[in-house]
């Protein structure tokens, strides 16, 4: 369903219509960023709550949908924070045969990604292929995926992300490096269909 735009002068907020108008898109933009649907429900719900408190100060600057996304990102990035607080480390500290299989002794790749058909922009807009990250991404361990979402979905700065997760920026490169290695081999064989990839 199609949000209706805000007017410039005399418009509200109409929480009443929330659920219905951006429930959906609100509970998949979350668990494409979380992977656990409970989780997701939890912070739609919350971000109704939040949004609520607030709507007297919602100045119809943007749509009430990009209002209230900004309130879930930030919902997201806390939940993101308070979980990592409560995961060991060894998430990027212990060695990765998967990733390690990818390289020669020389460091070289044994073989380089492959192509993109329709170009990085075309597939990139698809659902189908946010399905099959959203799926790769579940499959990577709890802070790898943490540190991916944060910085490269949300966009936040390293830094952030640093502090967020509460580790170093060497640890946080580590974990960026082995996270998008981890996905390239996943996409690779769950999108693009490699099956060089299986071996």
């Amino acid at each position: 369903m199609t949000e209706r735009p805000p007017r410039e002068t005399g418009w509200r907020v109409d929480p009443g219509g929330w659920v219905d108008r951006h429930g959906d898109y609100l509970f998949r933009f979350a668990l494409a960023r979380l992977r656990q649907p409970e989780v997701a429900e939890d912070l739609v719900q919350e971000t109704f709550l939040a949004a609520l408190s607030a709507k007297e100060r919602f100045a119809a600057r943007s749509s009430e949908r990009t209002w209230l996304v900004g309130i879930l990102k930030h919902k997201l990035v806390d939940h993101l924070r308070r979980k990592s607080r409560e995961q060991p480390v060894s998430d990027f500290a212990a060695t990765d045969k998967a990733v390690e299989d990818l390289f020669d002794e020389r460091g070289h790749w044994r073989r380089k990604p492959g192509e993109w058909d329709a170009g990085p922009g075309a597939t990139v807009e698809r659902e189908e292929f946010w399905a099959a990250l959203a799926r790769c991404l579940g499959k990577l361990p709890g802070r790898l995926a943490d540190a991916f979402t944060l910085r490269e979905v949300e966009e936040l700065e390293s830094h952030d992300v640093c502090k967020a997760l509460d580790v170093s920026a060497t640890n946080l490169g580590v974990m960026l490096h082995r996270a998008r290695l981890r996905l390239w081999r996943c996409l690779d064989v769950n999108w693009f269909g490699n099956e060089e990839s299986r071996k």
